[in-house]
């Protein structure tokens, strides 16, 4: 990880933050809550881009829309340039969050405005926060298709006339309308055609290193994370089970799921040599006690149950900026052949118990 992203103040930053929803089909009567989020503790740093990785309903999206402003944690904090963004008046929390933070959904095709031509989808957000003349606005939409590759005759279509790949274009060009420091991408190319997953990903890239952006990267493509990011954080069930710096999380990670989720993913050299777990993820509305993961891991023990680990490092082991919350953690120097052996060994030990009782 760059130095100046470890000493630099945060540009955004979690407190305790935590949120849940009402699950689908729950009744009247005490419906069964969804904890989407739980005791998030994070930092982004200027100029860093933060991973996320995590199986579908471990709390992705739910970090991303917290982060941007949409959603407002039950509890805890939400800080933009050290200040608390809910503390703010409505007013200067939409001007804090206008100004400093883009967002790239994950489908354009549905988060343009389909009866507006580009030229109004990119000045809209100059109008609503009254940036510069109308002048200057217009010749802010000219360079916003320029600085992301899309030719001035784009400017008079309309959404549905375009590519995927050109509408993405265009939802990452309206993301920088207003110079954000921040850019939160929520699985920007999971809509897109493999042919062109590629020019989007090398498109952020390049625009994160011209324009010295923040990003906040989700997605289930966990090799693309890696590969996108300086720090990559793995969720599970709400929560933050383990943070490390980019080249460090596919070998030398800790936590026994980060290394089963990236265990489980193609390398361009490696196979696939999956680390086995045992069934699908527990319920979100009624997560075990103690480590959620505990029902799934080869490593579990009463002592898992019992309570959930807090975040630990061991120094001279792991590096500055690599924490994670675990009883039993993996050794870092164990390769992903040993504990496919171990969590193997672990479940027809399990299977024989069973039988025999």
């Amino acid at each position: 990880m760059n130095v100046d992203h470890e000493r630099a103040a945060p540009l955004t930053e979690l407190r305790g933050a935590r949120l849940s929803y009402a699950a689908r089909g729950a009744g009247l009567f005490r419906p069964p809550r969804v904890q989407a989020l739980v005791d998030i503790d994070l930092a982004i740093a200027p100029g860093e881009t933060l991973g996320v990785v995590g199986e579908s309903g471990c709390g992705k999206s739910t970090l991303a829309r917290v982060l941007v402003g949409i959603e407002k944690p039950e509890s805890g904090t939400v800080l933009h340039g050290g200040r608390d963004l809910w503390a703010m008046p409505a007013d200067e929390r939409r001007r804090t969050l206008g100004g400093g933070v883009g967002m790239v959904f994950q489908d354009a095709a549905t988060a343009l405005n389909r009866r507006l031509p580009v030229h109004r989808v990119l000045r809209d957000p100059l109008d609503v926060h009254r940036r510069g003349s109308g002048a200057q606005r217009d010749a802010r939409v000219r360079e916003l298709l320029g600085l992301v590759g899309l030719p001035s005759s784009v400017a008079d279509a309309l959404p549905g006339q375009l590519s995927g790949g050109q509408r993405q274009r265009v939802a990452i060009a309206r993301a920088l309308a207003l110079e954000p420091a921040l850019v939160i991408a929520d699985e920007p190319t999971s809509a897109l055609d493999v042919s062109v997953r590629a020019q989007i990903l090398n498109l952020l890239l390049d625009l994160r290193e011209r324009l010295g952006l923040a990003m906040v990267f989700v997605s289930h493509d966990i090799q693309t994370v890696r590969r996108m990011s300086d720090r990559v954080i793995t969720m599970y069930l709400g929560r933050i089970v383990e943070e490390a710096p980019a080249e460090r999380v596919t070998g030398h990670a800790r936590h026994p799921y980060t290394r089963a989720l990236f265990s489980a993913t193609p390398g361009l050299l490696d196979p696939i040599e999956p680390i086995p777990l045992t069934g699908p993820p527990p319920s979100a509305t009624r997560p075990p006690s103690g480590c959620p993961f505990r029902t799934r891991c080869w490593k579990a023990d009463e002592r898992c149950a019992e309570s959930m680990p807090d975040f630990r490092d061991e120094p001279g082991e792991t590096p500055d900026g690599h924490r994670f919350r675990c009883h039993h953690p993996v050794a870092a120097s164990e390769s992903t052949h040993q504990l496919v052996a171990q969590a193997t060994a672990a479940q027809s030990t399990a299977a024989q118990d069973k039988e025999r009782s």
